[in-house]
């Protein structure tokens, strides 16, 4: 009888309830079939298929991190005024006529041109996604909802790195433009799912609106918005930090790389609704996020390790560093989705989700540069003060959080009006 309800239970942490919450991890799923065949298949694209080198590829890359950086407030202040849903299926539309153009792109100019203007709308439609979610479920289901949608997105990438390598295999200019207009035809796909979900109401805007970027004046909430974004570097330890240690200061073999990114894919699927509980309040979500935090730091200074060891004792360490990161990573998830559920007001929501996403954009440009330099260059002392910096991240996050419940928002005049939906 006990192992028949752990069955139950733990098809319950997959397989999300019917409705809304389903409907969201449908399409989560179905967009990340496109977007992770493209992220594995982009690289040889790039240099395969336009012809680009690999520092046209990079620089035209990093120019696109910073319009994505400088774009995300102001850019998600368009949620608020025209509505999640709206915003969120234009975005979509948008990706799609993008990526069908990618195969006549001539030169690193046409290629800049489409990069930036996907970093753009990727700044204004994220937000949009993560909004909709909130504004249209009530408050005890929002994290939950955000879990699963996270644990389908996985699956999705996981199928979308499949055909990414059918394509791979192929290597023909025929199959490269396939590839793209493949991806363009979900993500249309994905947008005629999205404007088939429920309406949301009109939440009442103040009279006088917020300037694009007033919320950068709300100094406790970006506070935690930068706290937060830091201990994303979870991301960036894992897929850059990580297999670089492993390739220049461990004696194991190359394909270790490649098991331990299906180890996070398999458990982020089969674990993220179940540590996403608890995460559903501000302090709840403070303490998720703390607990995040403590388990990054455990992680620099257990995978050190793995450089002074040798066979099959390597492989263990790297396989309990990874396992330690992959928890740090499901409970910091879930404590960033509460921030973003429970903190911002309804009626500037766009606008403080998009200044919550500034957090990350910050970690993107500085993290894989200084924890590449920490960790790796030095030779493994770095990771002591990597591991101290994220201790101290984790002691903040909680009192921050605290001082940001305390200060009201820029804004908070509008009621909450979650859960309310127009058939």
């Amino acid at each position: 009888m006990g192992t028949r309800e752990s069955i139950r239970t733990a098809v319950r942490d997959v397989v999300p309830p019917a409705g809304l919450t389903r409907a969201l991890a449908v399409q989560a799923m179905v967009y990340a079939v496109g977007s992770g065949l493209f992220h594995a298949g982009s690289a040889v694209f790039f240099t395969r298929a336009l012809g680009l080198s690999a520092a046209q590829v990079g620089l035209g890359l990093s120019i696109a991190a910073g319009v994505s950086l400088l774009g995300t407030v102001p850019l998600g202040g368009l949620t608020d005024r025209y509505g999640p849903q709206r915003v969120w299926v234009v975005g979509l539309v948008l990706n799609a006529a993008l990526f069908a153009t990618y195969p006549f792109v001539g030169g690193f100019a046409g290629f800049l041109a489409v990069v930036v203007a996907l970093a753009a709308v990727e700044a204004a439609s994220g937000v949009a996604v993560q909004v909709y979610s909130i504004n249209a479920l009530p408050p005890a289901e929002r994290v939950t909802a955000m879990a699963y949608q996270r644990s389908s997105l996985n699956v999705g990438f996981g199928l979308g790195a499949v055909i990414s390598g059918v394509v791979l295999t192929v290597d023909t200019m025929a199959a490269y433009r396939g590839m793209v207009w493949f991806i363009a035809t979900v993500f249309l796909v994905t947008a005629l799912f999205v404007r088939r979900l429920p309406r949301l109401p009109q939440v009442t805007r103040p009279v006088e609106p917020m300037g694009r970027l007033a919320v950068l004046r709300d100094r406790p909430f970006v506070a935690v918005s930068l706290l937060s974004g830091l201990l994303t570097a979870h991301q960036t330890l894992y897929l850059t930090v990580l297999p670089l240690w492993i390739l220049t200061h461990t004696d194991a073999p190359k394909t270790v790389i490649a098991g331990l990114v299906l180890l996070n894919t398999v458990l982020v699927v089969l674990l993220q609704v179940r540590l996403s509980r608890g995460a559903d309040t501000a302090p709840g979500a403070a303490r998720a996020s703390r607990r995040g935090a403590l388990l990054i730091a455990l992680f620099c200074l257990v995978l050190p390790l793995s450089g002074l060891t040798r066979g099959l004792l390597t492989v263990a360490v790297l396989v309990a560093a990874a396992l330690v990161l992959i928890l740090a990573e499901l409970i910091e998830s879930a404590g960033a989705w509460g921030l973003t559920a429970t903190l911002p007001p309804a009626a500037q929501r766009g606008a403080y989700v998009g200044a919550f996403r500034l957090g990350s954009q910050v970690q993107y440009l500085i993290a894989p540069a200084g924890l590449t330099a920490l960790g790796v260059t030095t030779g493994g002392w770095g990771w002591l003060p990597a591991a101290a910096i994220f201790v101290l991240v984790g002691l903040a996050v909680v009192p921050v959080v605290a001082w940001a419940e305390r200060t009201p928002r820029l804004g908070a005049e509008a009621p909450e009006q979650a859960g309310t939906l127009v058939p």
